[in-house]
């Protein structure tokens, strides 16, 4: 999970300035899953529900990281398709540079 911020910008692409967000968002999905309370996903309480799941064995960290991420896979708000490329402009009939 560390150092996730910086795979996110590539990942998803998404501007450098919000992937600490992503990487938080993730975070927070990931400690709820494993069943602890955390009101935001910012601030102490999230270290401490990660260092908690790092003690886990890995097949259950990895329980809870896939289901984190199905979890959110399902409610995640749709991301926004690319715009189609413009056609390049067409010469006007009769005219000649």
């Amino acid at each position: 999970m560390h150092e996730a911020r910086f795979h996110a910008v590539e990942m998803l692409g998404i501007p450098a300035e919000y992937a600490a967000v992503v990487e938080a968002s993730a975070a927070w999905q990931i400690v709820q899953e494993a069943g602890l309370t955390v009101d935001s996903p910012f601030g102490h309480k999230i270290a401490q529900g990660l260092a908690s799941i790092e003690q886990s064995p890995v097949a259950e960290q990895q329980r809870i990281v896939r289901a984190a991420g199905r979890r959110y896979a399902i409610t995640a708000p749709p991301r926004p398709r690319p715009l189609p490329a413009s056609p390049p402009p067409s010469r006007a009939r009769g005219h000649s540079r």
